[in-house]
C-alpha cells in the first residue's frame, strides 16, 4: 500500500509501533499516512514511502560527478518490497519453496515480559501475513538452486530476535547439508529491544553459522536492501563474500536514531560505504536477478585441475635487445594493459571491490570469471602505483578463491607499491606483507602474467612463486633501473647501462628462472 505525506505530519512508519522502536529500525524522516492508492499488481507486497520534504535532508540523492560523495537532490521515492516480494523479485518465476519454522515456545510477552509485547507481534503479524521477521527457503536464481534470507522490516523493522535466530541457524544448516550457495536480502534495524541481551546474543549465533558455512566452502552472498543497519548489517551483511547493494539504501552499523548529530549522511549510504571499501557493487533493482544469477553461475562453474593457463600476449612487439629497451617497452602508455587482457581471458567477470578496511584501489581490479566455462579468480594490477587498499582486496579476493576452492589468475603491471605519507600510514608495509602470505599459503593454483612494469617487491608480492610467465614487452626489477643508479651514485645518464647489468629482460627472467617463460600472441603454455 502507498502512502502520501501529510504537510507537517510525523508518524511511525508502516511495521513499526511505540512498542517496537530499536536501533536503526525506524527513521525518523520515514512518515505514515492515509492510503491514496493500494500497490501495482507487478509488487503487490510493494509498500511506498514517500520522504518529508523539510528537516533532516533525505539520503537519497542525485549524482554528482564533481564530488566523491554524492549530494543531495530533491526528495525521491523509494520502494520498500516485503520479504516474500523481494524474493519473488531475483528468484525463477514459482521455484521458492519455504523453510518450516523451528519450533519453540516463548514466555508471555517475551524473555524480559516486555508489556504489550505480544500485542506488538500479533499486530506486525496481522499487517505482514508473517509470523516472524524473517522468511527462509530455497529457490532458483537464474536456474541455479540456493537459500535464501529475505527480511520483512514491516515486522517490527526487521528486527533480530530469538525466533529470528531460530530461522537464520535452520537456513544456514539447510544450506550446509544440501550444499547450497546461501543469498541473503536483508532489510533491518538491528536488534529487537523487546528481547534485550537475549536479542544482541542472536548476532553470535548468526556469526558461528557464517564461519561453519564459510568452512564448509560455500559462498555466501548479501544484497543490501533499506534500511541494513545495526547487527544485520554486522553479520549477515558485511560478513558475506560478495556484497551488493540497493541504489539510495540506508547502510551502516549505526541506525539514524543513535548517530551523531553532525554524521555526514553520506557516509551511511550505499554508495558511501561502496566508495569506502565495504561493498563490492551498487546494483539498480533492475540488474539485481540477472547480477545475482551470473555470480551463482561463476561460483557453481567447474574448477580446473591444475593451474590456469597465462594470457596470451596482447602486443605484437619482439622481446627486447637491452635492459632499456625493456623498460621503455613496458613504460609505452600505448601498450595492452589489465583490463584488455582481462577482457581478452573472461567470456564472463565480475567485480569485487574494496578491502574491507576503508580503503578502494581504482589500479587493482579483482573478481571473478568464467574462462571456457570454467570458475576462475583474478587480481590485476594495471599500471599504477598499488596503494594498501590495492594490496588488502587482493588478498581478500586471493583468501576467498582458495576457500571456494578455484584457481587464481594476477596481472603484475606496477612501477611499485604506493611509497607516499598516505599510504605509510595506511599500512603499506602490512598490506604487502598480507599479499604475499595469501599466495603463499593458497593450496589452490596460481598463474602469474607479468604484463608490463614489475617494480620490486610491490610486483613480487602478487606473482606465484614458480608459476610466473612473461610478455615480450615486460620487465622486472629488484627497484627501478633510475632508482638502482642513484643508490649506486651513478649519474643519471647511467640508468640504462644499470638496467642492462640487472638483467631485467623477459628473457633473463626466464634464464634466471625467475619466469617460466615468455607468452606469445598464441599462447601454447
Amino acid at each position: 500500500m502507498e502512502f502520501a505525506l501529510g504537510a507537517g505530519s510525523l508518524r511511525i512508519a508502516d511495521g513499526m509501533d511505540e512498542n517496537s522502536i530499536e536501533t536503526g529500525a525506524a527513521p525518523p524522516e520515514y512518515v505514515r499516512h492515509r492510503p491514496v492508492r493500494r500497490a501495482s499488481a507487478a509488487a503487490p507486497h510493494a509498500v511506498r514511502f514517500l520522504r518529508r520534504p523539510h528537516g533532516r535532508r533525505p539520503k537519497y540523492c542525485r549524482p554528482d560527478t564533481t564530488s566523491a560523495y554524492p549530494t543531495w537532490g530533491e526528495p525521491v521515492t523509494t520502494t520498500r518490497l516485503s520479504a516474500r516480494a523481494a524474493i519473488a523479485s531475483v528468484t525463477d518465476t514459482g521455484s521458492f519453496t519455504e523453510l518450516p519454522a523451528p519450533r519453540g515456545e516463548s514466555p508471555a510477552d517475551g524473555p524480559l515480559a516486555w508489556a504489550g509485547y505480544d500485542d506488538s507481534r500479533a499486530r506486525a503479524a496481522e499487517r505482514t501475513g508473517e509470523h516472524e521477521s524473517v522468511v527462509t527457503g530455497s529457490a532458483r536464481i537464474g536456474g541455479r538452486e540456493a537459500v535464501l534470507i529475505s527480511f520483512e522490516f514491516g515486522f517490527l523493522g526487521g528486527s533480530l530476535g530469538q525466533r529470528t535466530g531460530d530461522r537464520l541457524e535452520a537456513a544456514y544448516e539447510h544450506a550446509r547439508a544440501r550444499r547450497l550457495p546461501l543469498v541473503s536480502l536483508i532489510a533491518t534495524g538491528g536488534s529487537r529491544m523487546q528481547e534485550g541481551m537475549l536479542a544482541l546474543t542472536q548476532l553470535q549465533r548468526v556469526a558461528r553459522q557464517s564461519v561453519l558455512t564459510r568452512a564448509a566452502g560455500l559462498p555466501q552472498l548479501a544484497v543490501l536492501r533499506d534500511p541494513t543497519t545495526g547487527g544485520g548489517w554486522a553479520t549477515l551483511g558485511a560478513g558475506a563474500d560478495v556484497v551488493l547493494a540497493l541504489p539510495g539504501a540506508q547502510v551502516g552499523f549505526a541506525g539514524s536514531r543513535v548517530r551523531p548529530a553532525d554524521a555526514d549522511p553520506a557516509a551511511y549510504t550505499a554508495e558511501g560505504q561502496y566508495a569506502a571499501g565495504h561493498v563490492d557493487a551498487v546494483v539498480p533493482a533492475a540488474q539485481l536477478p540477472g547480477t545475482l544469477a551470473h555470480w551463482l553461475r561463476v561460483l557453481a562453474a567447474p574448477r580446473s585441475g591444475g593451474p590456469v593457463e597465462p594470457p596470451a600476449a596482447l602486443a605484437g612487439v619482439r622481446p627486447p635487445a637491452t635492459g632499456w629497451d625493456a623498460v621503455r617497452q613496458a613504460r609505452d602508455p600505448g601498450r595492452p594493459h589489465a583490463e584488455a587482457y582481462l577482457d581478452a581471458y573472461f567470456e564472463l567477470r565480475l567485480h569485487l571491490s574494496g578491502d574491507r578496511a576503508g580503503g578502494t584501489d581504482p589500479g587493482m581490479l579483482c573478481g571473478f570469471g568464467l574462462r571456457e566455462g570454467r570458475a576462475v579468480a583474478y587480481a590485476a594490477q594495471c599500471g599504477t602505483a598499488t596503494s594498501p587498499a590495492g594490496y588488502r582486496t587482493a588478498a581478500r579476493v586471493v583468501r576467498l578463491a582458495d576457500r571456494l576452492g578455484i584457481p587464481v589468475l594476477t596481472l603484475v603491471d606496477t612501477p611499485g607499491a604506493a611509497n607516499d605519507a598516505a599510504a605509510e600510514h595506511a599500512g603499506a608495509g602490512a598490506a604487502i606483507a598480507d599479499t604475499f602470505a595469501a599466495l603463499a599459503a593458497a593450496t589452490v593454483p596460481v598463474t602469474t602474467l607479468l604484463i608490463g612494469e614489475g617494480g620490486s617487491g610491490g610486483a613480487l608480492a602478487l606473482a606465484a612463486p614458480g608459476n610466473t610467465w612473461v610478455t615480450p614487452d615486460s620487465y622486472f626489477s629488484v627497484i627501478a633501473p633510475e632508482l638502482a643508479a642513484a643508490i649506486l651514485k651513478r649519474p643519471p645518464s647511467a640508468a640504462p647501462a644499470t638496467a642492462d647489468q640487472l638483467r631485467i629482460r623477459p628473457q633473463d627472467l626466464v634464464a634466471l628462472g625467475v619466469a617460466r617463460g615468455i607468452v606469445g600472441p598464441e599462447n601454447t603454455a
